[in-house]
């Protein structure tokens, strides 16, 4: 069931006062999400960007694709991890916070991307609408669906990307032992640090 406006503003805020509170040193767990949706067990990723001179740079995205976890929980859980576990940046300090923007994707079951052939899943993919995540074990990865758009790609190479993210080759997707996932995300961010919230709408890309 899709978010209200409403339950979209409460999820961002919910994963800033999560990702406040670690930055400051507090506890998030003390944190209480709004009854309601926020009790359904959902997937969901946050992402932080840092905006400078008019420009968005990632800053950290961590996420639970499956629905593991409530939606109040994972979104508290993620926001903490995103400010202090992804790999590829430091910490968020105290002197960032006011320059973070928060970005909620709350998003549907994974489902196989179904195609007559492996080349075929190229075109099957709704490019800005569909996520993906690519597999074959041990290796994973995951896209969200805006990052087709954010970057202007078209499927094959949202495909190839996303296989890269999971450490294969970038055309392991042209082969049938390559799970391929899809799934679509309801997107909600902040319009500046801290301020509205909007729900970023879906846009087709290529």
């Amino acid at each position: 069931m899709p978010l209200s406006r409403s339950e979209g503003r409460d999820a961002v805020a919910l994963a800033r006062a999560a990702m406040e509170d670690f930055v400051s040193g507090r506890e998030a767990s003390h944190i209480q999400p709004p009854p309601g949706v926020f009790d359904d067990a959902r997937g969901v990723f946050v992402t932080l960007k840092t905006r400078a001179a008019g420009s968005e740079e990632l800053r950290g995205c961590i996420g639970f694709p499956y629905p593991v976890k409530s939606l109040g929980r994972g979104i508290v859980d993620a926001a903490v991890a995103a400010s202090s576990e992804d790999p590829r940046f430091p910490p968020v300090s105290q002197r960032e916070l006011p320059s973070i923007l928060v970005e909620v994707s709350i998003l549907t079951r994974p489902e196989p991307l179904e195609a007559d052939t492996p080349a075929g899943r190229a075109s099957a993919l709704r490019v800005g609408e569909d996520g993906l995540i690519v597999s074959r074990p041990p290796y994973s990865g995951l896209l969200l669906p805006q990052v087709a758009t954010e970057f202007d790609m078209d499927g094959e190479e949202f495909l190839s990307q996303a296989c890269l993210k999971a450490g294969l080759r970038p055309d392991a997707w042209l082969e049938s032992s390559t799970e391929v996932l899809r799934f679509q995300a309801e997107v909600f961010c902040e319009r500046a640090p801290g301020g509205d919230v909007v729900k970023v709408e879906p846009t087709r890309a290529k």
